[in-house]
């Protein structure tokens, strides 16, 4: 428990011991006066029934209060659900933002590599062409040196 509700039982305690222990005083009549008019009553009585009903509108008061803090902190706890929820979704829209960027990052990146990978395709074909051309133009000089050599070799050779 708590000090205050243990200051606060302590004094209950005390109240209702002294009211037990000295009832009789309490409960002696005495004339009371009410402003207007002095009635016979137990004066220790009528102080003991207002102390009382202190107590109660105390224990009202703060049972009202504590409900009232409870209502507001339910009240704040919903906004701060709608909040986070909120944050959820704003946050789930960037990620979806991202993605979408990225995304469309990536097929700029691999569109980028498929046309490079096409210009690197038709280069190589035509430096392959350029090869292929270059060795039939070599292969055909060789075989017109080897013609030539053919027939000057036919021309200087008699007949016998």
């Amino acid at each position: 428990m708590q000090l205050r509700s243990v200051v606060l039982l302590l004094t209950v305690l005390a109240i209702a011991a002294l009211a037990a222990l000295n009832w009789p005083a309490l409960a002696e009549p005495s004339a009371v006066s009410l402003g207007l008019t002095t009635i016979e009553a137990p004066l220790g009585l009528i102080m003991l029934a207002l102390t009382a009903l202190l107590g109660v509108f105390f224990v009202a008061y703060v049972l009202s209060l504590q409900g009232s803090v409870l209502m507001e902190t339910r009240r704040h706890t919903k906004e701060l659900q709608a909040q986070r929820e909120l944050a959820d979704r704003a946050e789930a829209s960037r990620f979806t933002e991202l993605r979408a960027f990225l995304e469309a990052q990536h097929q700029q990146a691999h569109a980028a590599v498929l046309h490079r990978l096409d210009a690197l395709e038709a280069h190589l074909a035509a430096r392959a062409q350029e090869t292929d051309n270059t060795t039939a133009a070599y292969v055909g000089q060789l075989e017109q040196q080897l013609r030539d050599r053919e027939s000057r070799a036919t021309v200087i050779t008699p007949i016998v």
